[in-house]
């Protein structure tokens, strides 16, 4: 048995025919091939799979993709469709937030949410809001002066 879900995956209207216990990752990557979501645990506690469903932040192996039919997705894809980097993706380029990249995707969501909410984040407002996502290569540092750069650039321009 499957169930037909409709919903906007980076401002275009998409649809699937998909099993009800299909995670929401796995639509945007199997059916939609949008690889940028990385399944990094299976368990909801790496967050390489954040993506924002209706503007919130939402780790997208926690959630089905039945539960977001009608919903608003935006994946990292959704940043830029041009070769200029999204002010966020160039913090983290400009300050060494990344070194393998695996859960940069899903970092950069977060850290898009937060500052969606609040502009001008402190040190320790970042660092609490990215406990649920993890780094295994980095120490969070640059991750964090990133994110604080990628706020003031954001909100300048």
């Amino acid at each position: 048995m499957t169930m037909k879900v409709t919903l906007s995956l980076n401002g275009k209207l998409v649809s699937a025919d998909v099993e009800p216990w299909t995670l929401l990752v796995q639509l945007i990557r199997d059916h939609f091939g949008l690889t940028g979501t990385h399944v990094g645990c299976d368990t909801s506690q790496c967050g390489a799979c954040v993506v924002h469903v209706n503007g919130q932040s939402v780790k997208s192996c926690s959630m089905l993709a039945v539960q977001a039919e009608g919903m608003e997705v935006k994946t990292i894809e959704s940043l830029t469709s041009t070769k200029v980097l999204h002010p966020m993706q160039q913090a983290f380029k400009d300050h060494h937030g990344l070194q393998c990249g695996f859960c940069t995707p899903g970092i950069i969501m977060s850290a898009l949410n937060l500052v969606a909410i609040n502009p001008d984040p402190s040190e320790t407002e970042i660092r609490e809001w990215l406990e649920g996502n993890l780094c295994r290569c980095t120490g969070y540092h640059n991750i964090v002066k990133a994110i604080s750069a990628g706020a003031k650039t954001m909100k300048v321009s």
